[in-house]
């Protein structure tokens, strides 16, 4: 993920399909000491009214995942980040082909990201959103398990291109952004409550099949304000570049705080720019900046 600090029951009834309830995940206290995780800790996580919602994700043995890679051998390695390692793997009991996150026990994420994940993903679910089939808590390995995603991230084909790549055309890039602000709507509109991502970028957002993105990676996300609540006061996190400067400056999230890190990925589709760039003259390294300049006086941001 490579993030860092940045500054009641159904009623049968009904036939209108309820939006996924997810007011009951309250991740452990993330000063408190690691401990094991089991799948009975991630059900009672999302129990209410005595009763045990539904969580689709299968838990796996880690010598079940060391088998699907290999052993996490090299070969296999998708990619690196500050969470840990990603590796292609094989599952022979559901005959596919997966990709397996290895939480690094000394990175960035803990077990309090590591259960924000398994919980949201297990509840939400959206064709832009990416699948969680399953985790392992063995011990003090943590292991997510997604669908694989043949094209890698939207990172991968628009920043650092060999010469040999090809670059996206106009179509596919609004297509991917299109897609990107499905799965955003989602999160705002349709969970209940709204969820924010807090960790939009282009890292971030994963190409399947002739080119449909999903976002990925919710280790960071938070439950957004509900009724007369017009924001949720937390420690800055995020990635640099992405987080929304009144978020930065105050710690007060909202669902806006997404759309700005939306408005970034949609400059870096547009300009083929790095949300920021240390390569380049100082006045152009950060893109936000240096798109300011070149907007017509005029032009307004309307909030």
């Amino acid at each position: 993920m490579g993030w860092c600090p940045c500054s009641g029951k159904s009623n049968n009834k009904s036939k209108k399909k309820k939006k996924p309830q997810l007011d009951q995940i309250q991740p452990p206290n993330s000063s408190e000491k690691p401990k094991t995780i089991s799948p009975v800790d991630v059900k009672k996580e999302t129990s209410k009214d005595g009763e045990t919602e539904h969580i689709a994700a299968q838990t796996f043995t880690f010598h079940e995942l060391a088998t699907a890679t290999k052993n996490f051998r090299a070969d296999c390695l998708l990619g690196e980040g500050g969470f840990g390692r990603v590796y292609k793997g094989w599952l022979d009991s559901t005959n596919q082909v997966v990709a397996i996150k290895q939480l690094d026990r000394n990175g960035l994420q803990g077990n309090r990201e590591f259960l924000v994940e398994v919980l949201m993903l297990s509840l939400l679910h959206h064709p832009n959103l990416v699948n969680l089939i399953g985790y392992c808590a063995d011990g003090d390995q943590r292991l997510l398990v997604y669908e694989y995603m043949p094209l890698g991230s939207l990172e991968d084909h628009l920043h650092d291109l060999p010469p040999n790549k090809k670059r996206l055309d106009w179509n596919t890039r609004m297509k991917i952004a299109a897609g990107a602000a499905k799965g955003l709507e989602y999160l705002h509109d349709k969970a209940n409550p709204p969820v924010i991502y807090r960790d939009l970028k282009c890292s971030n957002i994963l190409l399947g099949e002739d080119y449909h993105p999903k976002l990925s990676d919710f280790g960071l996300a938070k439950l957004g304000p509900v009724g007369d609540k017009t924001h949720v006061s937390t420690r800055v996190m995020g990635t640099y570049g992405y987080c929304a400067p009144e978020y930065a400056m105050t710690g007060q999230l909202t669902l806006k705080s997404d759309v700005y890190s939306f408005g970034v990925v949609l400059l870096e589709i547009i300009t083929g720019r790095k949300a920021i760039d240390n390569s380049k003259s100082s006045g152009e390294q950060n893109l936000v900046a240096w798109v300011s300049k070149h907007v017509p006086p005029t032009f307004q941001l309307i909030s």
